[in-house]
């Protein structure tokens, strides 16, 4: 089996046990010296990723990514190619699971007449106070700073680690970032739009 580096094929080309989609969305991720760098999705499974990046990582090395619409994603780089690598995905059956549910989605989102942009337009709430949840059952007051059918941005005070479960108002999700005001919440799954409104434009 020839293990060199392929710099050349590109990311399409290698068997994989899962069907892999094209898509073009963007994220960050995070190399294990804790270095981050932007980058854009070519491809993806859920067992598999390959990203266009600015500095890729060495193969069997550890990869936290944070993907626009996905969320946040650990693998393993396990090729380099022209401008990016791809890496094995480390999940959960579950995840792999909300995973190909989010990649089917993303793959139809054209057929449905609905762009990246207009599915996800960030809008700022008639009612923007809230109130985030903990699983423990600690709550702080917070303000939403805009919300998408896919998560929300708040300022709060306290900033609850990445990947901690939490809910604003109704709308379960996840701790996917954190800003100079606040966090940034991944709802767990897409939501409906009436179901914003009557939670928060009420």
């Amino acid at each position: 089996m020839n293990s060199e580096i392929n710099l050349q094929t590109p990311p399409q080309s290698k068997k994989r046990s899962f069907q892999s989609v094209q898509i073009k969305i963007y994220g960050r991720f995070m190399l294990e010296d804790r270095s981050e760098y932007s980058c854009q999705v070519l491809e993806m499974s859920s067992e598999n990723i390959a990203l266009r990046a600015e500095r890729n990582g060495k193969p069997g090395e550890k990869v936290i990514a944070y993907i626009d619409h996905i969320g946040r994603i650990e693998g393993v780089v396990e090729r380099i190619f022209q401008n990016g690598f791809a890496m094995k995905i480390l999940a959960s059956k579950r995840k792999r699971a909300k995973l190909a549910s989010q990649l089917t989605w993303l793959v139809n989102r054209h057929e449905l007449g609905l762009t990246e942009e207009r599915r996800h337009e960030r809008t700022v709430p008639h009612n923007p106070a809230s109130v985030l949840h903990l699983t423990d059952g600690r709550q702080y007051p917070c303000r939403i700073i805009d919300l998408s059918l896919s998560g929300a941005a708040i300022e709060i005070q306290v900033k609850p680690a990445l990947g901690v479960q939490v809910s604003l108002g109704t709308m379960r999700g996840e701790i996917v970032r954190h800003f100079e005001e606040g966090v940034a919440i991944e709802f767990s799954d897409i939501q409906r739009p009436e179901a914003l409104d009557a939670e928060f434009n009420s």
